[in-house]
């Protein structure tokens, strides 16, 4: 298996909650509460180390926040890298309201990244050494637009495979340099990618092919939530239908799908292989409540039940 790395420049200290119901102006007693750390790469990276892999966590970090979070990193015997920033780390919150089987998430925008502070994590970023680098999640306030695409320009030339799963116009500048080996935009952000509603699979197929067409990513990868996913490459595409399963939450199934997919391509699987892989462990994510993520035994049992192409 080949090495990953995975970069976080908007961590979170990811906290959630379980309480009966959802009161205003009451307090609410939590019978459950769960602390881990967070953000698109470093929820890729828990996955992809309890498959069995092995992962290097890059990730924006400050104040005492950022003390704690490299305390849940260690708790969770990951690998760290820790690029410093003055602002602190944000804490995001999840509440399940057990009654309804409602979920409530808060989620901050994240500290103010200077200038000095991008522009160092990026000559560090330069010298990774992986075979597949997973850059994932938001960007912090301060960090330029076409952040992910100034890091494409850099590894991508030295061998080695970006992944990209954000959004909004870090997604559309990240894209807009080539390069990218897989992209995994959620249905929503692929249409605000192409600025028009995809309301079918054929028509999110055709929009994540002309993607791979115009060179901007290898391989185009589509999570439509309880619908099921597209996947598009120079081959062609396939959609496959979500499992029909009880969704306990929706933290970080999109994370838990590109740790199972590129956990699959680096073992040497197809990529229509690992895109079943992936949607294995997208869907074992939502079975579990609060921020734990997929489970290896889950994503096997759920895989098995996935129909091959």
């Amino acid at each position: 298996m080949r090495t990953i790395a995975t970069l976080t420049l908007n961590p979170t200290i990811d906290v959630a909650y379980e309480v009966s119901r959802v009161f205003p102006m009451h307090k609410m007693r939590a019978s459950h509460e769960y602390h881990n750390p967070g953000g698109g790469g470093i929820n890729v990276a828990r996955v992809f180390v309890r498959l069995g892999g092995h992962a290097r966590c890059w990730y924006m970090s400050g104040g005492a926040a950022g003390i704690a979070l490299d305390g849940l990193l260690d708790l969770h015997q990951l690998v760290r890298t820790r690029l410093p920033i003055a602002g602190d780390t944000r804490i995001s919150a999840a509440v399940l309201e057990k009654e309804t089987g409602q979920e409530y998430r808060f989620v901050p925008p994240g500290p103010t990244v200077t200038e000095a502070e991008w522009q160092a994590a990026l000559d560090r970023l330069a010298q990774v050494e992986c075979d597949y680098l997973v850059a994932s999640g938001s960007l912090p306030p301060g960090v330029p637009e076409d952040f992910y695409a100034r890091l494409s320009q850099l590894i991508v030339p030295r061998g080695i495979k970006l992944v990209l799963d954000s959004s909004g116009a870090a997604l559309r500048e990240g894209l807009a340099g080539g390069g990218v080996f897989l992209v995994k935009p959620s249905q929503g952000e692929l249409q605000q990618f192409v600025g028009r509603e995809l309301k079918t699979p054929d028509a999110i197929a055709a929009a994540a092919a002309d993607i791979v067409a115009k060179g901007q990513a290898e391989h185009v990868a589509v999570t439509m939530g309880h619908e099921g996913a597209v996947l598009a490459t120079r081959e062609g595409t396939l959609f496959l239908p979500a499992l029909k399963i009880e969704a306990k939450s929706a933290v970080g199934a999109g994370d838990s799908f590109v740790a199972g997919m590129v956990h699959a391509l680096s073992s040497g699987r197809t990529a229509v292989e690992a895109f079943r892989y992936g949607m294995a462990a997208g869907s074992a994510a939502v079975l579990r409540p609060g921020t734990d993520l997929a489970r290896p035994d889950d994503i096997d049992r759920l895989h098995a039940l996935i129909p091959a192409s």
